[in-house]
């Protein structure tokens, strides 16, 4: 979540704010470190995990509210302090923002935009981490199992291009984390960035097949699913060996796509399936770069 533009708007339109930052995490917790929750004088953004923890937070928040800088810390034992099953401990770093503070909090958000940051000494010894480097999620087709796909990702953290050649396919509205691009798919395949994830189910099993070759061509684009059945695949493992399509590539190819278990063919059953397969990789190929990045500078 890229909470600095949400204070900036806060502050802009009620002069005041509050955050609650998980800073530090310990055991068995309902949220990792750098978890945020933005706290307005008309709700709150995000959260640190719900349950007793977060409503406690909530209202140190609250109490913040319309006051000058202040922040707390505060240190919960999930367990003996407030009853909750978990077992772990919670440092909470509770701070409000009034509109003296505005300057700063739009450099950040101007921050924030441009990519993840890091701050020290903004709060006492602690070092801070904002923005988030998003995944890039190509969606390919813009018919009802797409659009329910589009829907499923709306609140996830990736930034997705959605593609489809017929301009009057997509709605008027979009979400803030949706491209949608009217146009040729195969310009969309062309600028994937790296890591990026590709989703294919157009109107057109021709227009499929050929998005799926250029995608798996891509060395940028890690993974390639194509919506069908088992015999959709086997068609098209055949003519994309025929193309001279890298033989792993087209053996990674992800056909059916979603996770197993959901058998109902309804539209948000299939998106919430993709969805959880996004996720799957996504997190995947992270601990992969990671473990990757651990091995070289041990290797160094």
């Amino acid at each position: 979540m890229k909470v600095w533009n949400i204070i900036a708007r806060a502050l802009e339109q009620h002069g005041s704010c509050a955050m609650v930052s998980v800073v530090r995490a310990e055991g068995s917790v309902p949220r990792e470190e750098g978890a945020r929750m933005v706290v307005t004088p008309q709700g709150f953004h995000g959260t640190i995990g719900g349950g007793t923890l977060e409503w406690k937070a909530l209202a140190e928040a609250q109490r913040l509210l319309g006051k000058p800088r202040a922040v707390k810390m505060l240190t919960q034992s999930l367990g003996p302090d407030l009853g909750q099953c978990c077992g772990g401990r919670v440092g909470l770093a509770i701070e409000s923002f009034s509109a003296d503070d505005l300057t700063q909090v739009r450099d950040f958000a101007a921050r924030e935009e441009k990519g993840p940051f890091s701050v020290t000494g903004r709060l006492p010894a602690i070092a801070e981490s904002f923005g988030e480097a998003r995944r890039r999620v190509l969606l390919f087709g813009a018919g009802h199992v797409g659009r329910a796909v589009m829907l499923a990702l709306a609140p996830l953290p990736y930034e997705v291009s959605w593609a489809d050649p017929r301009p009057e396919a997509f709605p008027a509205a979009m979400p803030g984390n949706v491209e949608a691009f009217a146009g040729n798919p195969l310009d969309v395949v062309a600028a994937a960035p790296e890591g990026a994830l590709a989703f294919i189910m157009s109107h057109s099993h021709a227009l499929d097949l050929a998005i799926a070759e250029a995608a798996l061509r891509n060395p940028s684009i890690a993974r390639v699913g194509v919506i069908g059945s088992a015999t959709k695949r086997a068609r098209f493992e055949r003519r994309l060996r025929e193309a001279g399509v890298e033989e792993a590539r087209v053996a990674a190819m992800i056909c059916p796509i979603g996770v197993g278990g959901i058998r109902s063919k309804l539209p948000a059953a299939i998106a919430v399936a993709v969805a959880a397969q996004v996720i799957t990789l996504d997190e995947a190929l992270s601990a992969a770069a990671t473990q990757g990045i651990v091995t070289a500078r041990n290797a160094g």
